[in-house]
């Protein structure tokens, strides 16, 4: 009890010094975004990193950046969206689409009780084991949740440029934008609800006693590659910043390396994801072996030959 309450005092000591002087420093800063609304929605992400480090810290859970996860986009989306008073017609788009993805997300994450305190991703237990104690409390504040709340706000500001030219009517990008995230977001609900009945299924046998013939999923969609509901998530942010392409007529802006470090992010994390399998699953290296990670290839000679192997 007494080291329990050392750490609580020592957190908020370093959340107070780390938090106060930083606000004021931090807004001191001229930086292109004061001033919009854009701006507002990094203010909120830098307090929010402070916040989900003390959180974590005090908690041994660290999965407080996963919980916002679903909620931030759509949040920062209707910051820009009430500034322009719901005016714009590819904003307000954006800011819909944004609130779908979180509806969906959480969704999937409050059935599996994601939301409850203790109830970390597995991942998270994991790599803590693998670090000292300094070591990943340093992991935390900077990747965990720095780097995390980071670049959420990045690959939803495509947002921002859309703003910045709010007076740039729809366009057929837009409408191909459109129609794609929708696509994505309907089949990566399929792949969640796939993998939730799986899942389900999985544990009724383990709680029956009975044997468990298959560890992982390798149906439906999973059949094509090994992570539909990641492939989604990734090409569905691609696509959102289609709109600042269409907005502001320019291939390539600041706004699009907010899905390009997401899909360098997904990377890592799915190869930590495959790490585990590995180590807990015997066959998953010839599910590996037979069916791409995240773009399906149905030409694939290895899938042909090892399908039997692993179905």
């Amino acid at each position: 009890m007494r080291g329990q309450r050392l750490r609580l005092l020592v957190v908020l000591a370093v959340g107070v010094l780390a938090f106060v002087p930083g606000r004021f420093a931090y807004a001191a800063i001229d930086h292109p975004l004061v001033g919009t609304p854009y701006g507002t929605a990094l203010d909120l992400c830098v307090a929010l990193i402070v916040l989900c480090w003390m959180a974590s810290t005090l908690t041994r859970d660290y999965s407080w950046v996963d919980r916002l996860w679903s909620i931030l986009p759509a949040v920062y989306c209707l910051i820009v969206a009430a500034d322009a008073g719901f005016g714009s017609d590819r904003i307000t788009v954006m800011a819909a689409l944004a609130c779908l993805w979180g509806v969906r997300l959480s969704l999937n994450l409050v059935r599996r009780d994601g939301y409850r305190v203790g109830n970390q991703d597995y991942r998270w237990i994991y790599t803590r084991e693998q670090y000292r104690p300094v070591a990943f409390e340093v992991l935390s504040v900077s990747v965990i949740s720095a780097g995390q709340l980071a670049v959420i706000w990045l690959f939803t500001s495509p947002v921002h440029q859309a703003w910045l030219h709010a007076e740039t009517p729809l366009g057929w990008l837009d409408y191909v934008a459109i129609v794609a995230f929708l696509v994505l977001l309907v089949l990566e609900t399929i792949a969640d609800g796939q993998m939730w009945r799986f899942q389900q299924d999985k544990a009724r046998l383990i709680a029956e006693g009975a044997e468990v013939e298959r560890p992982f999923l390798t149906e439906g969609l999973f059949r094509y590659c090994r992570h539909p509901n990641c492939t989604c998530e990734q090409a569905m942010w691609v696509v959102f910043y289609l709109f600042a392409v269409s907005a502001g007529g320019r291939l390539w802006h600041w706004t699009g390396l907010g899905f390009v470090i997401l899909l360098v992010l997904f990377r890592v994390s799915t190869r930590l994801t495959e790490k585990i399998s590995s180590e807990r699953y015997p066959g998953y290296s010839r599910y590996q072996a037979a069916v791409p990670m995240f773009v399906p290839n149905p030409l694939n000679p290895r899938r042909r030959r090892a399908q039997p192997v692993y179905l």
